[in-house]
């Protein structure tokens, strides 16, 4: 009798080595935008974690707006939400990075990073409805916004650099 696989092998799945480079990349990516939103939101609001509380408004509504103290319930949810956007973005350009002809170069990397960056704000702003937009837009000046979708940028440009011999 013949089995049958749950899961592809990786040299079956062309959507692995896409999945580490994106882990990788989103991981690097969330920790530069977290250190951003938590710079800006001091500078701005006297609280780092106010930004990172707000992005849990997609579930706690209003309150995660307006709380400016570190708490499980809007601060861990933050972070675990912009974790998971960031992978998610991050993914989304290893596997179509992959079929570049610059993949792997540093000018593919870097405008890989900002195409990534300006598609994952434009749908953010633009299609989601608003109880899933970031959240931190409620916080942070637009300057502030720009520095971290440019953090974004960064974190997946040189995670993409990082990974690009490891498949």
């Amino acid at each position: 009798m013949k089995e049958i696989a749950l899961l592809p092998s990786p040299r079956e799945s062309d959507w692995m080595p896409a999945l580490r480079e994106g882990l990788v990349s989103g991981s690097l990516a969330s920790l530069l935008a977290t250190a951003v939103l938590a710079f800006a939101g001091q500078r701005e609001t006297g609280s780092a974690v106010a930004p990172i509380n707000a992005v849990s408004h997609w579930l706690w509504g209003e309150e995660a707006l307006l709380e400016n103290e570190p708490t499980w319930r809007h601060t861990a949810l933050g972070l675990l939400t912009n974790h998971a956007a960031a992978v998610f973005w991050a993914v989304l350009h290893a596997k179509l990075a992959r079929r570049s002809p610059w993949a792997g170069t540093l000018p593919g990397a870097v405008l890989g990073g900002l195409a990534t960056s300006a598609a994952a704000s434009a749908i953010d702003y633009t299609i989601v409805p608003k109880r899933l937009t970031p959240g931190f837009e409620h916080r942070l000046s637009t300057r502030s916004m720009v520095g971290v979708f440019a953090a974004l940028a960064a974190g997946v440009a040189i995670g993409s650099m990082l990974m690009r011999d490891r498949d």
